[in-house]
Formats: C-alpha cells, sequence, structure tokens
C-alpha cells in the first residue's frame, strides 16, 4: 500500500464529511491489491475473526468473519468495485459456513462506494450515527419519571435489554440462546460501578432504558479511527416496553439522557442502530443523530458477489 494512496483516501474523508477523523493506515492482515480499468491500483487488508461458542461477540457477529479494510484512495465506484471483486476471489478458497459473513465499514456518505457494495450483495446492517446538537426539553408524560439505575434493579434492566435484542434479531441477525447469561454479568457490573444507565417509570413500573457509557477518543486507540477526539457519550441499548411505544416515553429518556451527558461534558453522543430496523430506523433520526460510518455485511460469506 503505497503513501499516495492513503493520503488520497484521508483527503477523500474531509471532503466527504467533516466529523471523519484521519483515514487510519489499514491494520496487520493478509494484503488484497486490484486495479481499475485505467490502470489505477487500489488495495486492502483482509483480517478473518473467529468467535467460539457462548462468545460475547456472538450477540451481533457471525461465528466467523471476514473484514476488509479498503484503501482505494480518490478511485471511487470503480477502485472499490476493483477490490470488492478481487475479495471475491479470494473467497473461492474457503469453506464458510452458515454462520459467517463478509463486512467492511466505510464512511456512509461516500455514495459512489455505495453502489459497489449493493453490486457485490454486502446490505448495511448497522450505522456508528452521531449527535452534536443541543439537547432538547422534551418534557416527560404524565405519570412518568425518569431515575439512575440502582444495583437492585438489575432483573428489569436485564429484562428491558433483552426486549431489544429479540426484536433486532427479526432484521439483523439470529437470536443467540443464552442471551440473557452473557448480558447480565456486564449490566450487574455496570450497575454496581455506577454507569450511566437510565429507567423511565410509569406509575412506578419500569417500563423504559437507556444503558448508556462514556468513550474517550485519543490517538492510538480503536475509537480515534472512528471519532473525532474528545470524550464521548455511549448510548449503547435502548429499550421500551411494547404496550407503551409511541407515548413520547422514549423521547423523554432520551433528552433527559443527552442533557446528562452534555453537563458532564461530553462533546457529543454516538450510538449504532440498524438502518433495517423499522423503530430505530425511525426514531434515532428523530433524535438528531445521523448515520457517520455504515457496517456493510453479507451472510453468509460464501454469499459475496
Amino acid at each position: 500500500m503505497t503513501a499516495a494512496l492513503l493520503s488520497a483516501q484521508r483527503a477523500r474523508f474531509a471532503a466527504l464529511d467533516p466529523l471523519l477523523p484521519p483515514a487510519a493506515p489499514p491494520p496487520e492482515g493478509e494484503e488484497l491489491t486490484a486495479a481499475t480499468a485505467d490502470g489505477t491500483r487500489v488495495s486492502g487488508v483482509l483480517q478473518v475473526q473467529r468467535h467460539e461458542p457462548g462468545a460475547f461477540d456472538l450477540l451481533w457477529s457471525a461465528a466467523q468473519v471476514w473484514q476488509l479494510f479498503p484503501c482505494t484512495g480518490a478511485t471511487g465506484t470503480a477502485g472499490m468495485d476493483a477490490l470488492l471483486r478481487a475479495w471475491r476471489h479470494r473467497m473461492d478458497r474457503e469453506s464458510p459456513g452458515p454462520d459467517s459473513a463478509c463486512t467492511v465499514t466505510w464512511p456512509s456518505r461516500d455514495a459512489e462506494a455505495v453502489r459497489a457494495f449493493l453490486d457485490h450483495g454486502l446490505m448495511p446492517l448497522s450505522v456508528l450515527a452521531v449527535r452534536t446538537g443541543a439537547p432538547s426539553g422534551d418534557p416527560l408524560p404524565p405519570g412518568v419519571t425518569v431515575r439512575r439505575a440502582r444495583p437492585e434493579d438489575l432483573e428489569e434492566v436485564v429484562a428491558l435489554s433483552l426486549t431489544t435484542f429479540r426484536y433486532s434479531a427479526l432484521v439483523a441477525g439470529p437470536w443467540r440462546p443464552g442471551t440473557a447469561e452473557l448480558i447480565a454479568p456486564r449490566l450487574e457490573r455496570n450497575l454496581a460501578a455506577g454507569a450511566p444507565v437510565w429507567l423511565a417509570e410509569r406509575d412506578g413500573v419500569a417500563v423504559a432504558l437507556a444503558d448508556c457509557g462514556w468513550m474517550e477518543s485519543v490517538p492510538g486507540s480503536w475509537a480515534a479511527e472512528l471519532l473525532p477526539s474528545g470524550q464521548w457519550g455511549y448510548v449503547n441499548n435502548v429499550a421500551t416496553r411494547e404496550h407503551v411505544r409511541g407515548l413520547g416515553i422514549g423521547r423523554a429518556l432520551m433528552a433527559r439522557v443527552h442533557r446528562e451527558f452534555h453537563t458532564r461534558g461530553a462533546r457529543a453522543t454516538y450510538l449504532y442502530y440498524n438502518p433495517a430496523n423499522p423503530l430505530s430506523s425511525v426514531f434515532w433520526p428523530r433524535q438528531g443523530y445521523r448515520p457517520l460510518w455504515t457496517y456493510w455485511e453479507v451472510r453468509p460469506a460464501s454469499a459475496l458477489r
């Protein structure tokens, strides 16, 4: 991979979106190379990840993942298409099973790359979305209160978290047996540590959850490859009981979350949502979030075109 190619990619990222950090050099891995019709060379790095049964990553990931880190400079659709064709030929040497995927993460505003991803069978499975605006002042609906969750709320917090995983499994991947057992220890630790987790209660009954955290983007960290430097509020999981959806509880809960993060010095907030999820794809843009990075994926990995 040439310095000129990386420099061109950094210039392209800067032109695409002012919130994108400089394009990072590809990580260690197997290098792929290709050329466009006019002979322009492009390259990328391929990594393989394998998750054993019971691994926490399986809550959102396939068991075997081939991830591509492209460096296509300013070649647009032609360069990405050439690199994806090289990837397709490379996958002919593999025998991926049904619980497998090919993935690539790319700036959401690069429409030229979108064309190539779609042509090769990749789908926008998830986006990293950011919110940089001022907190809103949405009032709480009658009978609704919001408070920080405590260790004794673990059962309610786990139950609400599971509603998100069950619903997301309809559009974002298979439901994994043992999900409750995987998430409960992490939630228990977070509640014991006083993590920013909020519950919305209606007439004293927990009906919505905002499971959040803090993330600092500093040079050399994984976050610095995705987010501008600074301290960010991370919205990990937001869930609302089905029978109270549409009443403004989730909106009021997030208004409280945004105010708290803003007051405590967060540069902004970010989260992940699935564009195919008919609830998330409407709710989060209304709360001021917009995609920064898109996670493209095809399952199984053999379906890459």
